[in-house]
């Protein structure tokens, strides 16, 4: 299997996808702070996946690195609430985003607790 076929990446990679495109409308002073920090967080729960599958011969490692993308998701956690006491996205939008990203969350942490059924072996 490849990475891209992961669950937790493919919904992972759709609200990173989400955020962009909302966030295009952030106001322009925000471009190198809230904007440039949730599009980096969102993303980088994609990259840490990636890279976990790509060390799954590496138990620890693999941990690790799933360990990185749940961090990243509850970054991301953090930079939409900024945007919603914000007003840049509204109550449904910002519900909505978190909820995808608490499903990403249970899906990373699932394959945390499952390392077997991603390949990882127990050596």
């Amino acid at each position: 299997m490849d990475y891209k076929q992961l669950l937790a990446f493919k919904k992972g990679f759709e609200l990173a996808m989400l955020i962009f495109n909302i966030s295009k409308s952030f106001p322009k002073e925000e471009k190198y702070s809230l904007t440039d920090q949730v599009r980096r967080s969102s993303r980088s729960v994609c990259a840490c996946i990636a890279e976990s599958y790509r060390k799954r011969i590496f138990p620890a490692h693999f941990k690790s690195k799933l360990s990185d993308a749940d961090m990243e998701n509850s970054e991301t956690n953090v930079w939409l609430d900024f945007a919603h006491a914000c007003n840049y996205i509204i109550d449904e939008t910002h519900l909505d985003l978190i909820q995808k990203s608490e499903e990403v969350g249970k899906l990373i942490n699932y394959m945390m607790l499952n390392p077997s059924k991603f390949g990882v072996s127990g050596k």
